[in-house]
């Protein structure tokens, strides 16, 4: 009897282009497959689901959360001003 076969996570290019829907369907069971050019990892296909988690919501809450809790916190910024040149116009 074949030793248990563990699940497929890495795919030759030619093999990813062939059994895409394979390829698709464990991504989405399985997590992220592996799909290999020359022998080296080149893109991970993962579940749409799993990649808007991965990227998370393009809010700002991070960068409020950041300035938020630096110890710097109290220092007021003046923007500096600078003179614009004015032109002369004839009307």
């Amino acid at each position: 009897m074949p030793p248990a076969q563990l699940p497929r996570s890495r795919w030759p290019l030619q093999d990813a282009k062939a059994r895409f829907s394979e390829l698709v369907r464990m991504a989405r069971s399985e997590g992220p497959q592996h799909v290999t050019l020359h022998g080296r990892d080149a893109v991970v296909v993962v579940d749409a689901d799993e990649f808007d988690r991965l990227q998370g919501a393009r809010t700002g809450e991070l960068l409020i959360e950041a300035l938020q809790a630096s110890p710097h916190r109290r220092i007021e910024i003046e923007p500096r001003r600078s003179a614009m040149p004015v032109r002369a116009v004839e009307l």
